[in-house]
């Protein structure tokens, strides 16, 4: 399959309403499936032991109304208004934050920039002069720019963000599922529920981490009519409610409530806030997942149905709960207890289906921020399987599969109940909302160039809300808010050790680059004899001759007629299109058959498999030769220069040169040159024959040196990878020795190396062992 030619969303063309209201209709089964999860568990939450029911209806209403404006303020007016549209060419989520205030202000960490990079379509930093009259904007640009302290604070609060949905990826399917089938108590003994609800549990839940190596889009069609069904059904069991047992439980809307119930409830009332903010689970989901969608679709799917279905959900319980507070068996139930008998069991069908829809959600979203992690450099190699073809977002990583899968469980049968999985689902969430915040704050004056007392104001008014359910939710430290906190410990610690190694071993190779001078002083044979074929030498230098060529060829005596400099990197935007995907050129004169070509990608970008990335790397060679118009010679001065380096597209691009191996009639097609008539000298295993364009002719010398490109295609291409041991150099603290020589060593002893990210044939492999001393 040609995962090319997948078409990414355009957020700026213009879509007609029934593709509007189509994607509306798609994001409920991806987007709001936590969300409308959360009715099953936020007042049994909320009302578990920190505050205790009375006669009057007080504690009822002043929960109703914390619930009605906090849905209100964080989701509506903050998310669906607000931050939606600090969007990264049509991205979200955390990183998407990140990767903006990266490319408005020079704060990424990991040297490897280049100015060509600025040239990209999705690179675009609309609105920035060089003499930016916007004091505050620039001075505080300036100051992030020059303060590599703040920029390590900045790269950590991204981490932290980014850990915490992980966290939130391992609670949400287990307090979700949880609370579905607790529905089950209603109709046998405390006794028998005691048995058989956490065994339940667990089945759904490896059931559900079972079904992830199928991949979202052939299960996904049942999403969005469940999460609808869903959501009508709380709706109309709300209406219901209201009309049935209290008419008056829409004056519970108005904030006075609030300040009733926090008057009488005092500590409690604080306290209990960790519920209620349960009610908000799942929000940043709209924010993460917008690059699926569009910002319209979700604003419509949110506004006019899933925000008034929640809200008249809760209402209908709070309707209930206020005539029936003297029962307190039910009243600790929560949701089905306001379910009518007949269709108990009905909806508890389809509670159970919109709590594996919702997990689903929370899944994919985990393995979609560890790519974007792991594309970053800020997270280990690890495998990433395309589910499909179609839809670039959709991925399954079967490490973390599993892993969350374990987690999952032991969080199920550890805590057996809500309640500490509420705290800590709660805590995990308000986390990431504040930094969402605190990332909006810098992206309000920094990239949508507002004054700084608008953010000040942004962040003053949303992080003091969030502020006060955070404070909720970690007094309950021990009683489960521990759990996210060790989560986001041990992945924020192999997440920093493995970036501070990363860029440690980036800054020893630029350190150790080989000069051009010795380059030159081997001559166009290199000093060694050239064989036939391809080298192939993976190197994460953008400039510079790598340490492992001088290694290698001081130590065997030949080495391949082309030798490719290839540097497979990761820049700060969501997608880089194919027609920009190569930078290429030479490494010294022509005769040396020297070049470089650094491959591009996006952080939401897939990478092709071997075969189909091989032909793209040769085509981007054999384009760079037929439209260079450097004279031969010794024309290499400032070689490594960005300047001297052109952008070249893939084969899938359309443009330039194709190259067809084997089947030879299938380059008989229009507009090819006399080049794919030439015949190999001698037999060999695979024919190659690049289809060039009628225009421009192409001089005596290119053509033999593309030639030469395809003889060397014909017998065949090596890998040359570097095997390396990182070691801290004498001197070092000893926090630096432990971060390097057991934390890094250990996490890239165990994590997939560059020859699987890169799905590079074992068979064709050689690995150059070096010993790093940074």
């Amino acid at each position: 399959m040609d995962l090319e030619s997948v078409t990414y969303r355009n957020p700026i063309k213009k879509e007609s309403w029934k593709t509007v209201l189509t994607l509306a209709y798609q994001s409920l089964g991806v987007v709001y499936g936590d969300l409308s999860t959360s009715p099953l568990y936020v007042y049994k939450s909320t009302f578990a032991e920190d505050i205790q029911h009375s006669e009057t209806n007080e504690e009822i209403f002043g929960v109703l109304s914390f619930v009605f404006w906090t849905l209100t303020l964080i989701p509506l007016v903050k998310y669906v208004f607000i931050v939606l549209l600090a969007d990264d060419n049509g991205e979200g989520g955390t990183f998407a934050l990140y990767s903006l205030l990266c490319r408005h202000a020079r704060v990424s960490l990991l040297p490897n920039t280049q100015l060509a990079d600025e040239d990209l379509t999705e690179y675009t930093k609309d609105g920035i002069m060089a003499d930016d009259k916007r004091a505050v904007g620039s001075s505080l640009k300036s100051v992030l720019e020059k303060r590599r302290g703040l920029q390590r604070v900045l790269l950590v609060l991204a981490l932290i963000g980014t850990c915490m949905v992980i966290g939130d990826g391992v609670l949400t399917p287990a307090i979700s599922v949880f609370s579905a089938v607790s529905g089950l108590e209603l109709s046998m003994s405390k006794e028998q529920h005691r048995y058989v609800e956490v065994p339940v549990a667990c089945i759904i839940l490896v059931f559900l981490f079972a079904l992830q190596h199928y991949g979202t889009h052939r299960v996904g069609f049942l999403f969005a009519p469940v999460v609808m069904t869903w959501l009508l059904c709380i709706s109309g069991i709300g209406i219901y409610n209201i009309i049935h047992w209290n008419p008056h439980v829409y004056e519970a809307l108005s904030p006075y409530y609030m300040f009733k119930f926090l008057k009488k409830t005092q500590r409690g009332g604080w306290m209990s806030l960790g519920g209620i903010l349960l009610c908000i689970t799942g929000s940043e989901a709209m924010f993460a997942d917008l690059g699926h969608f569009s910002q319209l679709s979700i604003k419509i799917a949110f506004t006019f149905l899933v925000y008034p279905s929640l809200i008249l959900a809760y209402m209908g319980q709070a309707a209930y709960l206020s005539k029936h507070h003297s029962l307190e068996s039910d009243y600790r139930i929560g949701f089905y207890v306001s379910v009518p008998e007949k269709i108990r069991w009905p909806v508890l069908v389809i509670a159970i289906l919109q709590a594996v829809v919702g997990s689903q959600a929370v899944i994919t979203g985990t393995f979609s921020i560890i790519k974007q992690c792991s594309a970053l450099s800020c997270f280990p190699k690890v495998k990433i399987i395309h589910t499909s073809s179609k839809i670039h977002g959709q991925i399954y990583i079967p490490d973390i599969n599993w892993t969350l899968m374990l987690l999952c469980l032991a969080i199920t049968v550890g805590f057996r109940d809500t309640k500490r999985m509420g705290n800590a689902s709660g805590l995990a969430v308000i986390t990431v909302m504040l930094v969402t915040t605190c990332l909006m704050s810098l992206v309000i004056v920094l990239c949508w160039h507002k004054s700084s007392v608008l953010a000040i104001c942004f962040l003053f008014f949303f992080g003091s809300i969030e502020a006060l359910y955070f404070s909720a939710s970690l007094i309950k430290f021990l009683e489960g808010a521990w759990v996210p906190i060790a989560l986001s410990f041990i992945f924020l610690i192999i997440m920093y050790v493995w970036h501070y190694g990363t860029i440690k071993k980036y800054e020893f190779d630029v350190q150790n680059k080989v000069s051009i001078n010795w380059l030159l002083s081997l001559g166009p044979t290199l000093g060694i004899v050239r064989v036939r074929g391809i080298g192939l030498i993976h190197t994460e230098l953008v400039s510079g001759i790598p340490a492992i060529f001088s290694h290698f060829v001081t130590n065997l005596p030949a080495f391949h007629q082309v030798v490719i400099f290839l540097c497979i990197k990761s820049v700060p935007v969501p997608h880089v299109r194919p027609e920009e995907r190569f930078l290429v050129g030479r490494v010294g004169p022509k005769e040396y058959r020297l070049y470089r070509c650094i491959a591009r990608y996006g952080y939401r970008d897939i990478h092709k498999d071997d075969m189909e990335f091989e032909q793209d790397l040769i085509c981007s060679i054999a384009e760079f030769i037929r439209s260079d118009t450097s004279k031969c010679g010794l024309e290499f001065n400032n070689f490594e220069d960005d300047a001297k380096m052109t952008v070249v597209g893939t084969s899938a691009s359309k443009l330039g040169v194709r190259m067809c191996e084997d089947d030879i009639d299938s380059c008989q097609m229009e507009g090819t040159s006399e080049l794919r008539e030439v015949k190999s000298p001698e037999k060999v295993k695979k024919r190659v024959r690049f289809v060039v364009p009628e225009s421009p002719k192409i001089d005596l010398n290119a053509k033999e040196e593309l030639r030469e490109l395809m003889e060397a295609r014909e017998a065949g291409m090596a890998f040359i990878i570097g095997h390396s041991y990182v070691r801290a150099k004498r001197g070092s603290s000893w926090i630096k020795k432990v971060v390097i020589n057991y934390g890094y060593d250990f996490l890239r002893r165990n994590s997939r190396g560059p020859t699987f990210a890169l799905s590079i044939p074992h068979a064709s492999t050689l690995e150059v062992g070096m010993i790093y001393h940074v």
